[in-house]
């Protein structure tokens, strides 16, 4: 079974985490939610409330995760770009050539902030895309972005395709179509168009 971690914060994007969370657990992906503010509870950017499993300070600095997969939304990405144990692990899963996801804000907010995206095709919110080419990357205009180990995505009306994507890539092609058509979601068509 594959394993996720998904950092949160307060104004994490509502969808986008929610989203995420959903679709990941539907094709039975081990998603742990990790808060990195010091209480378990957040509040999301439009004031959905949500619980956490754990803090992120918790869990074992050893643990491994398949992908991290970081929701965008203000000012929760700057929360999330700001904690050094997050830092450290984005830092440790590119050095042991795992999976990097990250949506809307996060990818200029967190990955570009972090040295994350050089080199690499990348997208996000437009309103952050200059960190991206800043940092090195090289600014697509798809809808999600696969390169390398690396998934981006542009923001909430693309979270369910980002989501789907992640599926396909975590556990396989197969079930990404079986989520999605549960869904009504045509897979091909949702990557498309933005």
């Amino acid at each position: 079974m594959a394993k996720v971690l998904l950092p949160v914060a307060d104004g994490s994007e509502d969808i986008e985490t929610v989203t995420v969370i959903d679709v990941l657990r539907r094709a039975e992906v081990d998603v742990l939610v990790a808060s990195v503010m010091r209480e378990v509870d957040v509040t999301l950017a439009r004031g959905t409330l949500l619980t956490a499993d754990v803090t992120l300070d918790a869990i074992e600095e050893s643990r491994e995760f398949d992908a991290i997969v970081l929701p965008g939304g203000m000012p929760g990405a700057s929360r999330l770009r700001d904690s050094e144990t997050l830092k450290q692990r984005l830092l440790q899963q590119r050095e042991a050539q795992r999976w990097i996801a990250a949506i809307c804000a996060a990818p200029g907010v967190v990955l570009a902030a972090h040295d994350l995206v050089r080199g690499h095709d990348v997208t996000g919110y437009p309103a952050f895309q200059a960190p991206l080419a800043d940092a090195g990357g090289h600014l697509s205009q798809r809808c999600v972005v696969e390169d390398r180990r690396m998934v981006t995505s542009q923001g909430p009306a693309t979270a369910m395709a980002f989501a789907l994507h992640l599926v396909g890539l975590l556990v396989d092609e197969e079930t990404e179509a079986r989520i999605a058509e549960g869904l009504l979601v045509d897979v091909a068509s949702s990557e498309r168009h933005c």
